[in-house]
């Protein structure tokens, strides 16, 4: 099956064909580093790593351009608030976002550019603008005139003339519309700077990611993306300063992911609702905020919850949990004995199997649906769950070889996702010794409790038996019979 992106610049999803066969060129807008980095950072990071991870998967050999903007207004303040270079407060800050995307589990991108490495090619692009008429220069500052780009606003179907009539920009005199943007801006005293033939400044925001995207990738991107923030003015602006200068397109899809709320408010400072990665992986595995994420399709909007955190923690113990389980009744030896009575877990156990890379592939080829690809991983391990329930620790040669069919499965396609990406064995012994300490309990007093239940099973005292059961069950401690012993998990 074709794959098909959803692309913002047509309004509709479209096959997607790549300038140069198996090579896919794609950049995604990166963060400017004055603070650390937040979920909605998280969010579009992880969209992009799946993405990215998926052509992969596919077999494509993918130059993955993901920036960091050094130099801004923003990192300036800060710099001046801490009393240190600009420099400084950037370095940190890439520090940190290393840090917190390793944390995430991300792949690294091919190259992470930084603007203030690519000045230069800046100086020349703007030149290029100017010398084709559609930049101009005021007091050593330099404008994009928008008039002059006819194709101005076709990724955000906004119209010019209503643009210039609702316009809510700040007033600047030295421009002849208020939605020129600035390509270079003189420095304020004080102020980092370039030189340039404009006089000292530095680079506006917009023209960085023109440059550095078109270094790596050439004036024709596959894929540029970034969130739905960005759409405008931002690329906006790259199209028409790009276009604008080359005479191509500058990019052919364009992949934008949707907001993240906060309890279903708006995640703003005004609020005071700002997630950090940091905060959030103090209390998460990554791969939990990873799942919650990609239960939902990139491009919707998602509502953070402490709840909805808790629903990803409990679906991704119970896939570990089903691979720890796959890979403890692997290393029992092979029974002889055919399995007799209902079959029903077998047949489905093999057509699960057998139908999920085609159905995985599927479903991510419409538009990267992670939703409805791990909807599928769930009817795996339900099927899964079925055959090692079956098999009882008396494992047959079929059941042996879907059982290691499904586990591929969970490591391979997972791997595309980034799940499943820890051993199974150490993820639920850490799970079951953090949910011990909250709950104050002890593992030996469990286990001693489970004995003294199996003793009175076995002198058939069905009362205490229960007692023992309802007693772990109400502080929080589940037990579940299985025909190689009683296994205990966290509720």
């Amino acid at each position: 099956m074709t794959l098909r992106i959803y692309n913002t610049l047509t309004g509709k999803k479209e096959e997607f064909h790549s300038l140069r066969g198996k090579e896919v060129g794609m950049y995604a807008c990166g963060v400017t580093v004055y603070d650390l980095c937040h979920i909605g950072h998280a969010r579009s990071a992880i969209v992009f790593d799946v993405i990215y991870r998926y052509f992969l998967y596919r077999g494509y050999n993918v130059t993955f351009v993901r920036n960091f903007t050094d130099i801004d207004d923003k990192i300036i303040k800060r710099a001046n608030e801490e009393g240190v270079d600009y420099r400084t407060i950037a370095e940190k800050y890439i520090e940190e976002f290393n840090i917190d995307m390793g944390g995430l589990g991300l792949e690294r991108p091919s190259f992470e550019p930084k603007a203030t490495d690519h000045i230069t090619g800046m100086i020349d692009l703007i030149s290029t603008l100017i010398e084709k008429g559609v930049a101009y220069q005021r007091e050593g500052d330099v404008f994009f005139s928008v008039e002059k780009f006819k194709d101005y606003g076709k990724l955000s179907g906004r119209n010019l003339e209503e643009m210039q009539a609702g316009a809510r920009v700040e007033i600047d005199e030295k421009k002849e519309n208020p939605l020129d943007f600035a390509l270079w801006k003189s420095s304020k005293p004080g102020e980092p700077f370039w030189k340039s033939p404009w006089g000292e400044g530095r680079p506006g925001w917009h023209i960085e990611c023109s440059v550095m995207s078109q270094k790596y990738l050439g004036e024709t991107l596959d894929i540029h993306g970034g969130g739905k923030d960005l759409i405008f003015p931002h690329h906006e602006n790259e199209i028409a300063q790009s276009e604008a200068a080359t005479g191509k397109s500058f990019a052919r899809y364009w992949i934008h992911n949707g907001f993240v709320n906060i309890n279903k408010e708006k995640m703003s400072k005004s609020l005071g609702n700002i997630l950090t990665i940091k905060e959030i992986l103090k209390q998460w595995h990554p791969e939990v905020l990873r799942l919650f994420f990609l239960s939902h399709h990139y491009r919707s909007p998602v509502d953070y919850s402490e709840d909805s955190l808790l629903d990803a923690k409990t679906g991704l113990d119970r896939f570990y949990i089903t691979l720890h389980a796959i890979h403890e009744e692997l290393q029992k030896p092979v029974s002889t004995k055919q399995k007799k009575g209902d079959l029903t877990p077998i047949e489905n156990s093999r057509k699960a199997v057998e139908s999920f890379q085609a159905r995985f592939e599927e479903a991510m080829d419409e538009d990267f649906n992670t939703a409805q690809a791990l909807g599928y991983f769930y009817e795996l391990q339900t099927a899964l769950n079925g055959l090692l329930t079956l098999s009882g620790g008396q494992p047959t040669d079929e059941i042996r070889s879907l059982l290691n069919q499904g586990n591929d499965h969970f490591l391979n396609k997972g791997q595309a996702l980034g799940l499943f990406r820890e051993n199974p064995r150490v993820y639920t012994d850490r799970q079951k010794k953090e949910g011990l300490i909250k709950l104050g309990l002890k593992e030996e007093d469990i286990l001693s409790l489970i004995e003294e239940r199996k003793a009175a099973r076995g002198n058939k005292d069905w009362k205490k038996s229960d007692e023992i059961r309802n007693d772990l069950l109400t502080k929080g401690i589940v037990l579940e019979d299985t025909p190689s012993g009683t296994l205990w998990k966290i509720k």
